[in-house]
């Protein structure tokens, strides 16, 4: 599937179901946010946690009282700025921030489409730690031939694909589709990455 074929599929999901995919990227990319938080402001990455669970919740309750714009105001003091963080933890971190930032402006704003930037931000989280951990000195079509050949790369890919089609197919944001959507996206406690979330964060909240 060519870049023009997968943004008409991401843009077909819409609603609950776009918000649905971003969430489950943003919580797929947790130990990436987590991992850096330990390392930085460990109580950053509970708050972040925290901010997820409620992101679900939303999905769970479909008449819930919880304010995406208070949510918002919270993730805003949990920013990991590249600027003030001079080592690799902190671009995945951000990206991961994005994304659960991106889920909550869905309800702020639910006819933006935003399910391709953000597949495309979590894709990009995987190709440069690619390139920062294995890609040393290679020319861009080395580079490229690295990223198509790659496991992580593949798994991301096959991820997202079968994401949007369980949302595709799923009536409703009933119990059994949260499950296997949160399921899918906490892997474990694996990131994107392969990386393990802390065990600080192991048994966070399953929603």
């Amino acid at each position: 599937m060519n870049s023009k074929q997968w943004q008409r599929e991401m843009n077909r999901l819409t609603g609950w179901r776009q918000y649905a995919f971003i969430l489950a990227l943003a919580e797929r990319a947790f130990p990436n946010y987590a991992l850096f938080a330990e390392i930085t402001e460990p109580e950053w990455g509970d708050r972040f946690r925290d901010a997820l669970d409620w992101g679900w919740r939303m999905l769970a309750i479909k008449d819930h009282d919880v304010d995406p714009l208070k949510q918002l105001t919270r993730l805003e003091d949990v920013y990991p700025d590249p600027a003030e963080y001079d080592f690799y933890g902190v671009a995945p971190a951000m990206d991961a921030w994005h994304l659960l930032e991106q889920a909550f402006l869905c309800h702020v704003n639910p006819e933006k489409k935003r399910a391709f930037d953000a597949a495309a931000r979590a894709l990009e989280t995987v190709t440069t730690f690619i390139e920062v951990t294995e890609g040393e000195g290679l020319e861009d079509d080395a580079l490229v031939k690295l990223f198509d050949g790659h496991e992580l790369v593949k798994a991301e890919k096959s991820f997202q694909k079968t994401l949007a089609e369980t949302l595709r197919r799923a009536p409703a944001p009933d119990g059994d589709t949260l499950n296997e959507l949160h399921g899918m996206a906490h892997n474990d406690g694996v990131s994107s990455l392969g990386l393990e979330v802390p065990e600080r964060w192991t048994n966070a909240n399953q929603s």
